[in-house]
């Protein structure tokens, strides 16, 4: 949000494997399996450290609304004009009418369970805002009851 932030061709794959490490301790406990699939040869523009943490929010979402012994997925692909960064779940998945508001500041689909689970209703907002600050977007798909998934799309 404070203007602008430099950008490095990087590869992609050190930085997933760093955001999952971040989360192994909060996933080892429910038994969750986070698996990376990402080519050691995909690079673009980017901010290691804050693309690090925006998948480090995703990955934490999607262990903590997954039960136990689940699967997570860490992806990455190239795409003609951008890469896309994909976090997947098979978690309880989130209802139609709250995804317009998902990336909003402070906003929580479930508020008391968010509570409950240490959330402050800010991950969403920061990936969104890490998102923009590379040129870039975040976009959701989610259906109740089956799971989530998130994708940041990169400009190339």
């Amino acid at each position: 949000e404070h203007g602008q932030v430099s950008l490095e061709r990087a590869p992609l794959q050190p930085v997933l494997a760093s955001a999952i490490q971040a989360c192994q301790v909060k996933a080892g406990e429910k038994r969750i399996r986070v698996a990376l699939s990402c080519e050691a040869g995909i690079a673009g523009p980017i901010n290691p450290r804050l693309l690090e943490q925006a998948v480090v929010n995703l990955i934490d979402n999607a262990v903590k609304y997954s039960e136990e012994r689940g699967e997570v997925l860490v992806a990455a692909q190239s795409v003609p004009g951008e890469l896309r960064i994909v976090v997947t779940d098979h978690g309880c998945g989130i209802e139609p009418d709250h995804l317009p508001r998902l990336f909003e500041r402070f906003y929580r689909v479930d508020k008391a369970r968010s509570r409950q689970m240490g959330g402050t209703g800010l991950g969403l907002a920061i990936v969104k805002h890490i998102a923009q600050a590379h040129r870039g977007r975040v976009s959701v798909e989610s259906e109740p009851g089956k799971g989530s998934r998130f994708t940041i799309h990169l400009p190339l």
